[in-house]
């Protein structure tokens, strides 16, 4: 396993659209196991395969529940609508609200090429959300309400 440098806001490969993943082969477990290398060096919840600079549909998530990776993932079903803090390991230290649908149903394949479907609410739903907006080229700031200035987001986090 090693780290991948994370790809920041104004490189051109975050506003570009991801290719399925076809070989489910020893190439893409590297890649997976890097990106969960990642992932938890930098302390977020979610890396998408374009924010390491690979344009391929492959994303990692671990919001306290354990790894979750997620390749060729496609939204089956969407219910609700919840507005939370959002960040992004592409755009350090820029954090705003955003509204995701609260319950997600999804479809997608491990590893292994399984094929998978999981169901997620909550702040594993906007996860979810999030991090597949970087596999069609969208960062979160397109899907901002308000940006939030370090004061607001440091009084909110002292609130809760």
């Amino acid at each position: 396993m090693a780290l991948r440098n994370i790809v920041t806001e104004g490189d051109p490969i975050l506003q570009k659209k991801c290719r399925p993943v076809e070989k489910f082969d020893t190439k893409l477990h590297t890649l997976l196991d890097d990106m969960a290398e990642t992932l938890y060096d930098s302390g977020g919840v979610g890396l998408a395969a374009p924010q390491v600079g690979i344009l391929r549909r492959v994303c990692v998530i671990d919001v306290g529940d354990g790894l979750f990776e997620f390749i060729n993932p496609e939204i089956i079903e969407s219910e609700g609508e919840q507005e939370n803090v959002e960040g992004c390991l592409s755009c350090p230290e820029q954090f705003g609200i955003t509204r995701r649908p609260k319950y997600l149903k999804v479809k997608f394949f491990d590893r292994n090429g399984e094929e998978q479907i999981i169901e997620g609410e909550d702040f594993f739903a906007q996860a979810m959300s999030h991090e597949f907006d970087h596999l069609d080229g969208i960062l979160f700031k397109t899907k901002v309400l308000r940006m939030l200035s370090k004061e607001e987001l440091n009084e909110m986090r002292e609130e809760s």
